[in-house]
């Protein structure tokens, strides 16, 4: 290694853990090992490691000789089908992962946490808008307020300090990711544009007009840097949105334009139904254009379903990041159309 700022990610093959790779890489001063279960091939001063991290043996077996990390970030996720089977190892995985690498760290700063929205209950329905960081808690589970009051249990007497993110729908390029709006939309409006048919907005009919913002993975990137090495975040939590606010009835019109399709009425439809049969449709698509990645990799209608059945506001004050001193925003739009540019120029989307 040739500096003293060493990067542990978790997740490194997500749509958060990616992007935060490509960021640190990009600033020339760190060295990073990023964790995955499929793990990936090394270049530079990023190495790939395998590693499960539900498992407690392996976890120690392969962080035992990681003396040189300084900074962990951890945005690993494993889905399950309700929230409160979510919690076990979602829990699990950090603890591992804290309990294999602060007895060999030495020189440990920081460990950065990933959540999200959920900490203000807005997966279960309305909630009070814009959310605060210090807003009240709500009635478990929630494995996201879980591993918060573990790391700050955790924390207390330690040299390191802990911050936790709270991020929107993150949005960015990351292939095989449960959790991808940006490729829902865009895998769904190419298979759209091959059948000939308008893009329609498939959620629920409210949904189509409430308020609701997005979270830039490279903004995001910029964000978890920047709470992990500025002394001011130790031991604080933070909202990081673009800085704007939009309706699908609104973006859903300059979202088909960007895929030469018209709009059509807004029909209410779960994606994960209506596009369980398109698998062969895809594998032609892939044929005839040259596109890269399997159905698997770009399918995750069921998140989309989640993030169009918001028939309420979705957004939080993102003005305590700035008290703090972060300043970035995005346009929104143009972080949609950007995407769908990259996913283009990488031949996942036609």
């Amino acid at each position: 290694m040739t500096n003293n700022k060493v990067a542990l990610v978790a997740g490194a093959n997500g749509v958060i853990g990616r992007n935060l790779i490509d960021h640190l890489t990009e600033l020339g001063d760190w060295d990073v090992i990023g964790l995955s279960r499929r793990g990936g091939a090394s270049a530079g001063p990023v190495r790939h490691l395998a590693v499960d991290l539900l498992d407690p043996a392996d976890t120690r077996e392969k962080l035992n000789g990681l003396t040189e990390v300084t900074h962990v970030f951890y945005a690993a996720y494993q889905d399950r089908p309700t929230w409160a089977e979510l919690v076990p190892p979602n829990l699990g995985m950090l603890v591992n992962l804290v309990d294999a690498i602060e007895p060999v760290a030495k020189n440990l700063r920081h460990i950065n946490l990933m959540q999200g929205y959920k900490v203000y209950g807005a997966h279960l329905g309305p909630f009070k808008t814009p959310a605060r960081e210090d807003d009240a808690g709500h009635m478990p589970p929630e494995f996201n307020v879980d591993q918060q009051d573990f790391l700050e249990a955790r924390q207390h007497g330690k040299s390191w300090t802990w911050s936790a993110l709270r991020p929107s729908v993150v949005c960015g390029y990351a292939l095989g990711n449960p959790m991808n709006l940006a490729m829902v939309i865009g895998v769904y409006a190419a298979i759209s544009a091959e059948l000939g048919l308008p893009l329609r907005f498939p959620g629920k009919p409210g949904a189509y007009h409430t308020l609701l913002e997005m979270t830039d993975a490279g903004l995001l990137a910029k964000a978890t840097v920047w709470a992990a090495t500025d002394e001011r975040c130790g031991n604080q939590a933070f909202n990081i949105n673009n800085g704007d606010l939009f309706r699908w009835e609104e973006m859903w019109p300059k979202i088909a334009a960007n895929f030469g399709l018209q709009v059509a009425p807004s029909l209410p439809m779960s994606l994960e139904v209506v596009m369980a049969d398109k698998e062969p449709l895809w594998n032609a698509m892939r044929e005839r254009y040259g596109l890269q990645p399997s159905y698997s990799d770009v399918s995750s209608w069921r998140f989309g379903d989640f993030v169009f059945s918001w028939d309420y506001d979705f957004l939080a004050d993102g003005s305590k990041a700035r008290r703090f001193g972060f300043h970035e925003f995005v346009d929104t739009e143009n972080m949609f159309l950007s995407i769908f540019d990259d996913l283009r120029k990488r031949r996942v989307l036609p």
